[in-house]
């Protein structure tokens, strides 16, 4: 049965979220950036990567203004495969973390997202059709035909938890000359466990830009 979409409230988000979100960013920017709205059009979020840090840095505010931060993201490694990313509130309280599997993820991206205090992954993020983030990444390179593929090519992830019930999927959607992806909730889930995921999909995007 799908969730009911009354917009439930996150703790640390901007506001209460209405589903399906959808994770927006231009192409070609000089510092990665993330525009998080609802499905009403409502801003949720804004995301900047810090640049030339040594351990990968990312601030996560309530809206483009960045007079208020909600959450920072940081790398516990310098560039490797299978950092670990953390999770705090403005206060440095732990909001969980996400982490990816190096070799495992070479070809078919997998993720381990971390509820706060636990060992043992809570959720775990697949990429669906690996496929499609090739097709995407390598025809989106050729003139003429590159405007096309978001139009054609969608990759998508799915989270699902330890015991396999799926629970949000992240999956590119058209768009001409900016990268548009949408989150959509699959299943009921905590105001904690559904910041973790959101938290977890911004970092796994700004991460799988990079491999293409």
């Amino acid at each position: 049965m799908r969730p009911s979409s009354t917009p439930t409230a996150t703790p640390s988000t901007c506001n209460p979220v209405n589903y399906p979100l959808t994770l927006s960013f231009k192409v070609v920017a000089l510092a990665p950036q993330i525009y998080v709205t609802d499905a009403d059009g409502q801003t949720i979020c804004y995301v900047k990567q810090k640049l030339l840090k040594l351990k990968e840095q990312v601030e996560v505010f309530r809206d483009q203004s960045r007079a208020e931060k909600v959450a920072h993201i940081q790398a516990n490694k310098v560039i490797d495969w299978s950092a670990r990313y953390n999770f705090t509130d403005p206060a440095g309280n732990d909001l969980g973390s996400v982490g990816r599997r190096g070799l495992r993820s070479m070809w078919k991206a997998h993720y381990d997202v971390f509820n706060p205090g636990d060992q043992n992954a809570d959720f775990f993020i697949q990429e669906e059709n690996p496929w499609a983030k090739i097709g995407d990444s390598v025809l989106g390179g050729i003139p003429i035909l590159g405007f096309f593929t978001g139009y054609f090519i969608h990759p998508s992830y799915l989270a699902s938890r330890a015991d396999g019930t799926p629970a949000m999927r992240l999956k590119k959607v058209p768009a001409f000359w900016e990268g548009k992806f949408n989150i959509e909730k699959l299943t009921d889930l905590t105001p904690n466990e559904e910041l973790n995921l959101l938290l977890s999909f911004l970092m796994l995007n700004l991460l799988e830009r990079r491999r293409g």
